[in-house]
């Protein structure tokens, strides 16, 4: 929070979105007191005059963002997956936010290319196009190699984007400040933290190293998917301001005329836009957050190609699991079973009646289930469920946030493809899939063969730890103490544990 332009920047914001009427939404979707109105208008009504206009053919929220710049696009963007902080109406609103700008000159793009590899660009690249994309962090130009002549893209960072981001966010965090100490009740939804997850999101973006290295594990891990396809990154030719990557041929999946033309099914792409999803979501608990169109294309082969790894969500095991059944439940209208499977994950808080958070389930699933099947959406499911486990004191977990937000974009990808899909059914078979692989019996005996794993590593150690619990345990039999509770506990852990390892190596031996 250093320099007075941080609060000339907040200011110039707070007039910006007076002037765009931005103002009174956010504070109405913030339900903000009236503390922090008062603040909002002191620093916005008398500066109207210096906020931007912006373009008034669009939303108030998205207007103001979009005047003041690369930062705030790129925070919207951020918000929109936080309907906890900004609420659904203003996240819906957040979603449609276009990271598009005007492209930066080629010539800074070269010299960005000299200086991360250390030559000319005329030496490594027999062709360097104008951008063909540009957005507010990096543009994106077609090149052919010097010598094989292949075909790739560059994506170049923007010059000085770096330290105009922190610039940005650095006022970010002295609006967080004064919000939290002007309006204390703001505290509950921590403005401060969701600075810090922009910050680090932001920062991971603005290191291209990190970018490439997320597209190569997702190429990694979808390399056997047959109709899915991640290009290929040339890491000789990348560092912290640049990307290489195999250029990638095909028809902007927005283009559903062209995508005629060149006789793809648009029915069976669909479903597989759903079923990718679902799978590298499940299966990998890695997957691409950011799969609206623009970021995907169709190949003359009929392949989905994925594109732009900036945004890529991760889930971890036991998550994935509680999700599958949680989806599973609801596709087979099994509201008991869902309601177990949040008390279980510890989402509910135990003291909550079970019986009651299923019938409050029913009235989420019940009215989805009801409606037309080009109507159903998981999207939409997720979204009015985290409303009902949140009145049942279920606490906020942004990776399932995240998930909700991308399901929606990729249920408007398929739709846009099929108006007519069945979310449900396409979603089914990979749901299934990895219910019956991660939830039977199989899964049971994998479980255990890690464990058994784990245990073998510290197996050096286990007769020296069961020797000193139990010295422990005979130094303290007379006085009852912390220390003989632990060694009591330690004897018995290990103790479940070897029982735990037979059991395993006996389920996998079998």
């Amino acid at each position: 929070m250093k320099g007075p332009h941080n609060i000339w920047r907040l200011i110039r914001t707070a007039g910006t979105f007076e002037r765009t009427g931005a103002m009174e939404v956010v504070l109405d979707q913030l339900d903000a007191p009236r503390s922090l109105r008062v603040l909002a208008r002191i620093l916005g009504w008398p500066f109207k005059w210096l906020g931007y206009e912006g373009d008034p053919a669009l939303p108030p929220v998205t207007r103001a963002l979009t005047a003041l710049g690369p930062s705030y696009i790129k925070f919207g963007q951020i918000l929109s997956t936080r309907p906890d902080f900004v609420g659904a109406e203003l996240a819906m609103q957040l979603r449609v936010l276009q990271d598009k700008l005007p492209p930066f000159p080629t010539e800074l793009a070269r010299q960005t290319v000299q200086r991360e590899l250390g030559m000319p660009s005329d030496t490594i690249f027999r062709e360097f196009s104008e951008p063909v994309a540009a957005a507010s962090i990096a543009q994106v130009h077609q090149a052919r190699i010097a010598g094989d002549g292949t075909k790739v893209a560059v994506k170049v960072l923007r010059p000085g984007i770096a330290k105009a981001f922190r610039k940005d966010i650095d006022a970010f965090y002295l609006g967080a400040w004064l919000m939290e100490t002007v309006a204390p009740s703001t505290r509950r939804l921590r403005p401060s933290d969701v600075i810090a997850h922009f910050d680090a999101t932001v920062e991971q973006e603005l290191d291209l190293r990190a970018e490439a290295a997320a597209a190569s594990e997702f190429a990694a891990n979808t390399a056997r998917d047959d109709g899915f396809t991640v290009p290929s990154v040339d890491w000789n030719l990348s560092g912290r301001e640049m990307m290489t990557l195999e250029w990638a041929e095909g028809i902007p999946m927005a283009d559903l005329d062209a995508i005629d033309a060149a006789g793809h099914d648009r029915v069976a792409l669909a479903d597989r836009v759903m079923q990718m999803f679902l799978r590298h979501a499940l299966r990998d608990g890695y997957f691409h957050a950011d799969m609206h169109q623009g970021n995907l294309k169709i190949a003359p082969n009929g392949d989905i190609v994925a594109l732009d790894f900036g945004i890529m969500g991760r889930l971890d095991e036991y998550t994935r699991r509680v999700y599958a059944e949680i989806l599973m439940g609801f596709i087979r209208k099994d509201y008991h079973r869902v309601a177990e499977v949040h008390f279980e994950a510890g989402y509910v808080p135990a003291d909550r009646d079970v019986d009651l958070f299923a019938q409050a389930l029913r009235s989420v699933g019940e009215p989805i289930f009801g409606m037309d099947a080009s109507r159903i959406s998981m999207g939409r499911l997720l979204a009015y469920l985290f409303e009902v486990t949140e009145r049942f004191g279920m606490e906020t977990r942004t990776e399932l946030i995240l998930l909700q937000r991308t399901m929606v974009v990729v249920e408007g990808v398929a739709r846009s493809l099929n108006p007519h899909m069945n979310i449900w059914n396409a979603a089914r078979p990979e749901v299934e899939r990895y219910i019956r692989e991660n939830l039977g019996p199989k899964a049971f005996a994998r479980d255990l063969y890690r464990t058994t794993q784990v245990l073998a590593r510290f197996g050096p150690h286990l007769p020296r730890a069961v020797e000193d619990v139990l010295k422990g345990t005979r130094q303290t039999v007379v006085v009852p103490s912390a220390r003989q509770n632990i060694g009591s506990s330690a004897a018995w852990f290990l103790a479940g544990a070897g029982v735990t390892a037979l059991i395993g190596a006996l389920a996998i031996w079998a």
